[in-house]
């Protein structure tokens, strides 16, 4: 099973979409945003398959156009994947 970072590296996002989820990583707090991202308050292991599953979701709606697609929902997706793979910079 390949890992989050490598699943992260595969990924062909807009350059916009993912700059957007890197500035958010700023304002990300996983015991406050995860729950609400993966929607559910118990956060076990699974949470980084939870959030590709959901992102893979949210790019398929966002690909065929489809007006349910929201662009805030799948920024903080991207944002908790970035975060849960470690990929985020030091912050200092």
């Amino acid at each position: 099973m390949p890992s989050l970072s490598d699943t992260l590296a595969t990924l062909n996002r807009p350059r916009m979409l993912v700059g957007a989820a890197r500035k958010g990583l700023a304002f990300y707090h996983r015991d406050r945003d995860l729950p609400r991202i993966v929607r559910d308050a118990a956060i076990g292991r699974d949470a980084a398959s939870r959030l590709i599953e959901r992102e893979a979701r949210l790019e398929t709606t966002r690909r065929t156009n489809d007006a349910t697609y929201s662009v805030a929902d799948h920024v903080a997706v991207l944002t908790a994947l970035i975060a849960e793979a470690g990929l985020a910079p030091a912050r200092g």
